[in-house]
């Protein structure tokens, strides 16, 4: 029996204190790192190809123009929507203290909706007839309804911070794209036997790049698109429902039930039943562009099933949040790959054996022959 190594236990226990040492000074920082190094995966087609285009050599200069231009496609519209969200909030306190905020009475079909149709009608008539009587009234939950939505808009306040920070980092990590590659590989062929680690790399990084394109990128699309049409048509809190949309969409919900109260708003505000007929086909077909759009932009070039895409994003949202969309979906892709060659090699193995049986048996029956 061989003798307890305490030279090799002290190395080993020493090496995990550090790992453990080193994981509880970034744990702050984890969901902001992952998200740089996502969005720097994401966005490095987009830096090299604006790196071609304008032809400079400095990266100092380049990496200013660059973060510029992202930066400001990010808080810009994130300064619009947060003031149009902010003025539509303080105009409707306004006009209730006056009160004159006016709300178009229901239609009497609402009675007929099931389950909740005749609640509905009853408190939309009561809104509707004496909007500041009725806010009196059910002061209570609208102060704790109220209360929850700003925590949540806090909440959202925040994760766009973390955002840009992100983003920042992503920039600074694009420039130094080629060494984190090179590191990345040899890191990855430490943990992965043949010197395959490259393969399972390239996945993750397909992975990821489909899942912005697929997810992110349809959602705002689907948000963009549905705030139009909500401006257009005069449906009252177009932005607050816009980024409903786009929360819901980038949480894998039907964007469809989440633009259905929009629909009932536009069919008792309009002036003729043909503008919400042509407001709700409208909107109808924004909402579906996620069921053609999603699978072709997710599954392109990918060899992992789009099922279990969806199962990766879907599991990853649930148990990390927004982040679980690319953690998900890029664990679910490396363990299938991980799964496939496991499988081959062990087709591998059985094919040897049988060959080898084969062989055996023949030179038994050559044996057998010559006797």
């Amino acid at each position: 029996m061989k003798s307890f190594n305490i030279t090799g236990f002290i190395k080993i226990t020493l090496i995990a204190l550090l790992v453990l040492w080193v994981m509880l000074l970034i744990k702050p920082f984890i969901g902001i790192l992952a998200w740089a190094v996502i969005l720097a995966i994401a966005l490095s087609p987009v830096f090299k190809w604006f790196t071609e285009i304008l032809g400079i050599k400095r990266k100092g200069i380049l990496t200013k123009i660059f973060s510029t231009i992202i930066l400001g496609l990010l808080l810009i519209p994130t300064y619009l929507l947060t003031s149009s969200i902010i003025q539509s909030i303080d105009q409707t306190v306004s006009k209730v203290e006056r009160n004159e905020l006016q709300i178009a009475p229901p239609s009497i079909e609402v009675k007929d909706w099931p389950l909740i149709g005749p609640d509905l009608y009853k408190n939309w008539q009561e809104l509707a007839a004496d909007s500041r009587n009725y806010l009196n009234t059910h002061q209570e939950f609208i102060k704790k309804l109220g209360s929850e939505g700003a925590k949540k808009f806090a909440g959202v306040l925040g994760t766009i911070l973390s955002f840009v920070l992100s983003t920042i980092i992503a920039i600074i990590l694009m420039t130094n794209a080629d060494n984190a590659y090179s590191n990345s590989v040899k890191f990855m062929n430490k943990l992965y036997a043949d010197n395959k680690g490259q393969q399972l790399l390239l996945i993750a990084r397909d992975t990821v790049r489909n899942v912005v394109k697929g997810i992110l990128f349809v959602a705002i699309l689907q948000a963009v698109l549905c705030f139009i049409g909500f401006k257009f048509f005069g449906i009252p809190a177009a932005s607050i429902f816009a980024f409903v949309v786009l929360i819901a969409a980038i949480i894998g919900l039907p964007v469809t039930l989440v633009v259905l109260p929009t629909i009932l708003i536009a069919f008792n505000m309009a002036d003729d039943q043909l503008t919400a007929v042509i407001f709700t086909v409208y909107i109808i077909i924004v909402s579906l562009m996620d069921n053609v759009l999603k699978p072709i932009l997710l599954a392109k070039g990918l060899k992992t099933p789009m099922v279990l895409i969806l199962i990766g994003a879907l599991g990853g949202v649930l148990l990390h949040g927004i982040i679980g969309l690319f953690i998900g979906t890029v664990l679910l892709a490396v363990m299938h790959q991980l799964y496939l060659a496991w499988i081959a090699q062990e087709d591998t193995s059985i094919k040897e054996d049988i060959t080898l049986a084969t062989v055996g048996l023949e030179e038994s029956n050559q044996t057998d022959t010559t006797e």
